[in-house]
């Protein structure tokens, strides 16, 4: 945090000391710059990076760094209304409309402007995140042999096996392809599961991202309802009765953004349920190594007491390290296998074999374990601070459940609260939150919001971000 803090400041003082220098002007050298504002030679080159970005001056190895000349205005602006037509029509045989609405995603990677503290991220701050341990064993990755050739379709065998050992059951190393992110295996699953135009049935709430896979698929998302214990069986049964739908997203583990975690009676229901169906499980563990310190021993994933091939099994260690750590699994039993890989190959031949074998690297190393003792503790204790906080500051905010994993909280607004006023609000006031309208596929029954305690710098940061909130509801409620 404060490596990046310094970055935004000694940008800020650049950019504010531009006008000095004329278009093309140079400024002041690397170690000019280190010796003048006492921070480090990487300060000072991501600095530069930031500002030459943004188009305001321009770097060249081995000269310098030079403002930028003014931009000439293009001489033709060109015509691309034809675009509308051309794409609409290529969609005019579609039974779902098939556009990308990536709003609900970008919420939780768009970083906030500076000053803004962030409820709304989906990802570890980097104070958590594992830096040195993935930077020593990318560094041992590089000097494997063979480390930059092509590796195999499915993924390195050792990397392969580790994931469905963490899986556990009878899955195998066979059964296993490795991706690049859990995003990438949830698009390859819907696409090998679904034709386009077909129901998908998915938890309510649910993730936005895997929402926005399905309509961009042409698929029908068609809401469960979840309660406390997971989604309702039920219910479950109901909908698939009643779409034919052949495939059922969810998460069982500290489902996003409830953080329910399936009851144990209802495990083996939905297994049975989907079974008879006739359909598949998508079972998302996005977060089974973000639990926190209080949480007991943790129910086995679904994919591990299912012998039939029902579940196709999502795991990543994402979540757990670092947002460009992309590295995650898929498993399947089955011909749908088959469908699975020829799918990934496709798309993305792929995933690199450096990242693959700094994985290997790291979950060997004995800074993993480490480390994953060292975020169970700081998570609940952000949790509890969050929670006391709320509970403290805005009783008004009802919060139904507490989780044990994860790394947000799920609060129902009062009833009538309009969610885009309070978000604007709470921007205004400096402090970014997720509103609850993009978690929902259809009519929200409330609203609601999320807050995340994970990608802020600590317990201070969370009390000063409540705070904010509170005088962002006081304005609104």
């Amino acid at each position: 945090m404060q490596e990046r803090s310094s970055v935004d400041e000694l940008a800020e003082h650049l950019r504010r000391e531009l006008d000095r220098y004329s278009p093309g002007g140079k400024l002041p050298s690397s170690r000019a710059l280190v010796d003048r504002f006492r921070v480090s030679p990487v300060t000072v080159s991501r600095a530069l990076a930031q500002l030459a970005a943004e188009g305001l001056v321009v770097t060249r190895p081995g000269a310098g760094a030079f403002r930028a000349r003014a931009r000439t205005a293009a001489t033709a602006t060109g015509d691309t209304s034809w675009q509308e037509v051309a794409l609409s029509a290529d969609g005019a045989a579609d039974l779902v409309p098939r556009s990308v609405d990536a709003s609900g995603v970008l919420v939780s990677l768009a970083a906030p402007p500076p000053g803004v503290i962030e409820f709304n991220g989906g990802y570890l701050h980097p104070s958590l995140q594992p830096e040195r341990a993935m930077s020593a064993a990318l560094a041992r990755a590089g000097r494997r042999p063979g480390a930059w050739g092509r590796p195999p379709t499915e993924g390195l065998p050792d990397l392969r096996e580790w994931f469905a050992r963490t899986i556990g059951g009878a899955v195998t190393a066979a059964e296993v392809l490795i991706t690049a992110g859990g995003q990438s295996a949830l698009t390859t699953a819907l696409r090998a599961l679904a034709p386009p135009g077909a129901p998908v049935l998915v938890e309510s709430p649910t993730y936005p991202g895997m929402l926005a896979i399905a309509r961009s698929a042409g698929l029908r998302p068609v809401p469960v309802p979840v309660d406390p214990d997971g989604v309702r069986p039920d219910l479950l049964a109901d909908a698939f009765r009643a779409t034919g739908a052949r495939v059922f997203v969810c998460q069982p583990l500290f489902q996003n953004p409830t953080g329910a975690v399936l009851a144990p009676e209802r495990r083996g229901e939905v297994l049975r349920i989907a079974r008879e169906a006739g359909a598949f499980v998508v079972e998302d563990d996005f977060v089974r190594r973000l639990v926190h310190e209080d949480a007991g021993p943790l129910p086995r994933p679904l994919a591990a007491d299912d012998p039939d091939g029902v579940v196709v099994h999502v795991g990543s260690l994402t979540k757990a390290t670092s947002p460009s750590f992309r590295v995650s699994a898929l498993a399947a039993r089955g011909p749908v296998l088959q469908r699975l890989r020829a799918i990934q190959i496709v798309d993305t031949f792929f995933v690199p074999r450096p990242l693959q074998e700094a994985a290997l690297e790291l979950v060997g190393s004995p800074a993993w374990p480490r480390h994953l003792r060292s975020i169970s503790a700081e998570l609940k204790a952000r949790r509890d601070t969050m929670t006391t906080a709320l509970r403290r500051e805005l009783p008004e905010l009802s919060l139904p459940h507490v989780p044990s994993g994860g790394y947000h909280l799920w609060l129902r607004l009062p009833d009538g609260t309009a969610e885009t006023a309070l978000t604007t609000a709470a921007l205004r006031a400096g402090v970014a939150i997720t509103p609850g309208r993009p978690y929902f596929s259809a009519e929200p029954p409330a609203g609601h919001l999320r807050l995340s305690f994970a990608a802020v710098a600590g317990p201070q940061e969370i009390q000063e971000g409540v705070r904010r909130l509170r005088r962002a509801c006081e304005e609104v409620l």
